[in-house]
């Protein structure tokens, strides 16, 4: 069994990575006008947040810390 050495080599990580892409250049270029600002800005950190928390859990020290930050991008993907 291999070790992870970095966050950057977690499959999730990678993914979350995909969902910030998808988001700033997909579905932000599509908005209306109107919520140009607003949600576009919701929709920036939300999408962002996801594999910041990843990577900052993957930093702890403690099991039940990584899961917790696991858990604040979990709920981050429920804003999207």
């Amino acid at each position: 069994m291999s070790t992870i050495h970095s966050f950057e080599e977690l499959e999730c990580w990678k993914a979350a990575r995909e969902v910030r892409i998808f988001v700033s250049h997909q579905v932000i270029k599509k908005l209306p006008k109107d919520e140009q600002y607003d949600l576009t800005s919701q929709l920036r950190r939300s999408s962002r947040s996801i594999s910041d928390n990843i990577a900052e859990g993957f930093g702890r020290y403690h099991f039940q810390e990584n899961i917790q930050y696991c858990r604040v991008g979990k709920a981050h993907c429920m804003n999207l």
